[in-house]
């Protein structure tokens, strides 16, 4: 698991296109400038730029053995899980960061609940939505964590069929009053 310490490499994540990126190589695979800035909507230029900015914070990796010819330049993840602790930044990057990733969860979510997929069969009877006040002392809620991410580890990894889509899954627990 990639786990940022760096103050840069936290800046490379926390950028929405930069945050769309490294999703894309995730869920896709290894791709090229081209390719993915036509998935995101961006000028190849652009794309290439965030793609050295996240090599630089080595979150990715070019795979030249991908290429058919010299032109040809892909890009990989160095490992698809990151993470990242609050309490090794500075509050204000730490509070930069969080707020793009759950804005980029949000978007994804109201990407979903405006498509007729999410009211439709097979797909939109299988998502779910779950919330709950639970009273948890801290070591219990990092142990909710702990198990929470076992649990998704156990899915992780499951190889690619034709009947399987990436599938975004989203779980926070955190101190909070009604």
């Amino acid at each position: 698991m990639a786990e940022l310490k760096d103050e840069a490499a936290l800046r490379a994540v926390a950028h929405p296109l930069r945050r769309r990126l490294l999703d894309t190589l995730r869920v896709d695979g290894p791709s090229m400038p081209s390719a993915l800035a036509k998935v995101t909507g961006q000028a190849v230029a652009n794309v290439s730029h965030h793609l050295r900015v996240l090599a630089d914070a080595g979150l990715i990796e070019e795979a030249p053995e991908l290429a058919r010819n010299r032109k040809e330049h892909w890009w990989r993840m160095s490992d698809p899980r990151i993470s990242w602790s609050a309490a090794d930044f500075s509050p204000e990057a730490a509070d930069a960061a969080a707020a793009i990733g759950l804005q980029r969860q949000l978007d994804l979510i109201n990407t979903w609940l405006g498509s007729p997929a999410s009211r439709a069969e097979p797909w939109g009877p299988s998502a779910f939505t779950t919330d709950v006040w639970l009273r948890l002392t801290p070591a219990e809620l990092a142990e909710l964590g702990d198990e929470i991410n076992a649990l998704i580890s156990r899915y992780r990894g499951r190889p690619d069929t034709p009947d399987r889509e990436p599938v975004f899954v989203l779980g926070r627990g955190f101190p909070a009053r009604p």
